[in-house]
């Protein structure tokens, strides 16, 4: 009787095993296609625009700061715009894997699971919040991504929990068409979805005051740096792993590019 147990919990065990590592092949599968559409994307958009047919390409290892105005020179948001009209932008941390193009649907759903190009994909895209003006005029941008366990996409955002990352990588670069933008990250935290973090089109000044003071206390890093209501800021927005009434969020503020 104690045999017949012991090979059925084998049988089960075995089973269970075999189903989780085919759920980690098709994970790395879906992965490896993620990587290969954005190793397309940059390849596109380093194209002039008539030229802009996307190839597969391995990714290229990131610059470091000081190089990364003039690398993003080459980026052509008009090229990547030829292939999806959705395109809005590319935004780049430099010496990171967050290097993709800035996308907007008409709703904050599609491309949580369609890639810059629509196609469909788990890794989704970077994308800005279907609320938010696609100019960045708005005081507050919000740009969603997901946290993938490959390190892709917004996955890199979890490490600015340490002040010592955030000295290593504290900006943040959107090339929106022609013009190149530069944020100054000034703070990271878990917040509620409805905190006053994810509000859009505020315009008076108390209201803005309170977006900022909300991120300021609620940082887990203090960086030093405190924007004004007449500034602009964008809030990158990825998921903390740990449930869904939280959210991890970077935001930096717009500084003039040097």
């Amino acid at each position: 009787m104690k045999k017949k147990i012991r090979k059925v919990l084998v049988v089960i065990l075995s089973l269970v095993f075999l189903g989780s590592l085919t759920m980690l092949l098709f994970q790395w599968k879906d992965y490896r296609a993620g990587e290969e559409i954005y190793a397309q994307a940059e390849q596109a958009a380093k194209q002039s625009p008539s030229e802009a047919k996307p190839a597969p390409e391995e990714p290229q290892p990131q610059e470091n700061p000081d190089e990364t105005e003039v690398i993003l020179q080459e980026i052509s948001v008009a090229a990547l715009q030829e292939i999806s009209s959705a395109v809005v932008g590319w935004i780049h941390i430099p010496d990171t894997m967050l290097s993709y193009p800035l996308v907007q649907g008409e709703d904050n759903s599609y491309y949580l699971d369609h890639a810059w190009n629509g196609q469909v994909t788990s890794v989704g895209s970077i994308f800005m919040d279907c609320r938010c003006a696609p100019d960045f005029t708005d005081f507050n941008t919000i740009i969603y991504g997901h946290r993938m366990r490959n390190g892709s996409m917004f996955a890199s955002l979890k490490y600015y929990n340490k002040l010592t990352y955030w000295e290593e990588h504290p900006l943040v670069y959107i090339k929106d068409g022609e013009m190149l933008r530069r944020y100054e990250i000034f703070a990271a935290y878990e917040t509620p979805v409805r905190a006053c973090t994810y509000e859009t089109g505020v315009t008076d000044e108390a209201s803005r005051q309170a977006v900022i003071d909300f991120a300021v206390e609620h940082s887990d890093i203090d960086t030093g740096i405190v924007p004004e209501v007449t500034d602009r800021i964008v809030t990158l927005s990825t998921c903390t792993g740990d449930g869904y009434d939280t959210r991890w969020v970077v935001q930096a503020v717009e500084r003039p590019a040097s």
